[in-house]
């Protein structure tokens, strides 16, 4: 396709957003071409994307936490390639030995007691996965979560999730599901009785804006847990993995969960792969049925082969703590910039390489992610939460490239603040 010409380069974009508009969503094509995204992306490595016509984009939506060493990362490219040649999907029948390899490292790197790991495609996956095991392991039912999470959008993973546009349409959802501000410990400790099965929270909340708990918020969670004998589970789909600078970000709290979700970068951006991992003792009620809770194609050589070498890679190449230091550095020349536009930007926080900017208005922060787009930089609101801008590059990101970054952010901010002066003259 490089070699085609101008022309046919742009019949090629004009046949893929027609195909979106007849074969997948209408409205998704309008939603793109509004935030000028009208282009066909092509080819990735690093931190960069280029598009059918070879424009380059520094890509700092990151698949939302998928691309935590990269895109493309040769290593996790060769490894699945040597596994494609031999066995791409299990015979669900005979022993797996990529599943198990995996599964011994994730227990060598979790925190805790977690050892036992089900294998699932996506991050939704592991969160109902992880629900039906606290039901099964407590016989309990209630759960309770915090508003303003996201867990997912099937129908378990939403019933905790803390959006009611997504909720809404598809009511009722799971019966006793109970959800109180994150943060608020005191509120956490009123909704957890003896009938709670589990408390499930992010360990920083991502779509709901990038939002950090205070320091002890998740220990007292943990407390008011072991009081009251329910399980903790911990979604690190987003979190997980190097991306706040720690390879958990439960363990910059000092919390380990009972039950721990895992997905996106553990593919390490090629491949769909989740987890929830737990305890021997939680675990055993898995035993007497093992097929109480399958997956067909959860688990198979190919993407297990992608995150055995991914794991790999976040160790020998020491990604969480790259994601610390140009975490800091990120934030830092982040907050210089929100005094300088003190009259746009309400805060920015983050953690690792896991930041968001909150602006005083939804429609800023839209017209910052177009401005910014335009400049070849991608950006992207969180769901919960419109108002803030996610930065939420590949942890192999440069410090080069987050320069740019910057100086487009700025040069963005000051053309923002041009259309609504223009506008409110």
């Amino acid at each position: 396709m490089e070699q085609c010409s101008e022309e046919d380069k742009k019949r090629f974009v004009e046949e893929t957003v027609e195909k979106y508009a007849r074969f997948i969503n209408p409205g998704l094509v309008r939603l793109f071409k509004f935030a000028n995204f009208n282009t066909v992306e092509w080819k990735g490595k690093g931190a960069k994307v280029w598009d059918i016509f070879g424009n380059q984009y520094i890509d700092c939506i990151g698949g939302f936490g998928v691309f935590n060493v990269g895109r493309n990362h040769p290593r996790v490219v060769e490894a699945v390639k040597r596994q494609l040649d031999y066995l791409p999907l299990s015979t669900r029948t005979l022993f797996n030995r990529q599943q198990a390899d995996l599964a011994e490292m994730l227990a060598q790197i979790t925190p805790g007691e977690l050892q036992y790991s089900f294998f699932c495609n996506s991050g939704a996956e592991a969160v109902e996965g992880a629900i039906k095991l606290a039901r099964f392991y407590t016989g309990r039912k209630k759960l309770v979560s915090a508003l303003g999470g996201f867990h997912g959008k099937t129908m378990g993973a939403l019933s905790v999730s803390g959006r009611e546009v997504y909720k809404k349409p598809f009511e009722p959802l799971l019966p006793e599901t109970y959800q109180v501000p994150f943060g608020d410990a005191e509120a956490m400790a009123q909704a957890v009785d003896e009938q709670t099965a589990a408390v499930i929270l992010e360990p920083i909340q991502g779509e709901g804006g990038i939002i950090l708990p205070p320091p002890d918020y998740l220990s007292e969670v943990r407390k008011i847990c072991d009081a009251r004998g329910a399980l903790l589970i911990l979604d690190e789909v987003q979190t997980g993995l190097g991306r706040t600078g720690a390879m958990f970000a439960c363990e910059h709290y000092g919390v380990v969960p009972d039950i721990l979700a895992l997905a996106k970068g553990l593919g390490g951006g090629v491949l769909p792969l989740g987890a929830f991992m737990s305890t021997p003792q939680i675990w055993t009620v898995f035993e007497d049925n093992p097929f109480i809770h399958s997956s067909t194609l959860g688990g198979n050589p190919l993407s297990c082969a992608a995150g055995i070498e991914t794991l790999k890679v976040l160790q020998e190449e020491e990604i969480p703590q790259q994601a610390a230091r140009k975490g800091e550095y990120l934030l830092s020349a982040l907050q210089g910039l929100a005094i300088q536009f003190a009259p746009l930007i309400k805060e920015v926080r983050g953690k690792g390489l896991l930041v968001g900017v909150e602006f005083f208005d939804s429609d800023v922060a839209s017209l910052l992610a177009m401005e910014m787009a335009q400049r070849r930089v991608l950006v992207a609101y969180t769901l919960n939460n419109p108002k803030v801008i996610r930065l939420e590059p590949p942890l192999v990101i440069t410090k080069e490239e987050l320069d740019l970054v910057l100086e487009v952010f700025e040069a963005s901010l000051k053309s923002v603040q041009g259309i609504l002066e223009e506008i409110g003259g």
